[in-house]
């Protein structure tokens, strides 16, 4: 299943962002089914868990998001989002979704950066 990212940006410490993932248009895959995950790359480090949510929407997170971040997915809509909140600079990464485990079919993610 390859999943597509969107909704990154550049905001301030403090703000909120709200990133989407879905499948891409031409695809007649659905996320039914999936346990989905966001995972984030910063420069120079590993890619890392985010969040996940199973298809009955049971929800996961890392110790360094929770609390800020919600993870939800709209199975009608085929899409899965992570509301951030309290953006801190140590957010600044490409964020991807991708099934959870993941696959190896990554896509090009979307750019966060949290700077003043």
């Amino acid at each position: 299943v390859q999943l597509q990212a969107s909704g990154g940006g550049l905001v301030q410490p403090g703000d909120s962002l709200r990133l989407s993932c879905t499948t891409s248009r031409d695809s007649f895959v659905t996320l039914d089914y999936w346990a989905i995950g966001w995972f984030r790359q910063a420069p120079g480090k590993e890619r890392e868990s985010v969040a996940s949510i199973t298809f009955g929407g049971a929800a996961s997170y890392s110790d360094s998001v929770r609390g800020r971040f919600t993870i939800s997915r709209d199975n009608s809509k085929k899409t899965v989002r992570l509301q951030m909140n309290s953006l801190k600079s140590e957010d600044t990464s490409v964020y991807y979704c991708n099934t959870n485990p993941p696959s190896n079919k990554w896509g090009q993610g979307t750019l966060v950066t949290v700077s003043s």
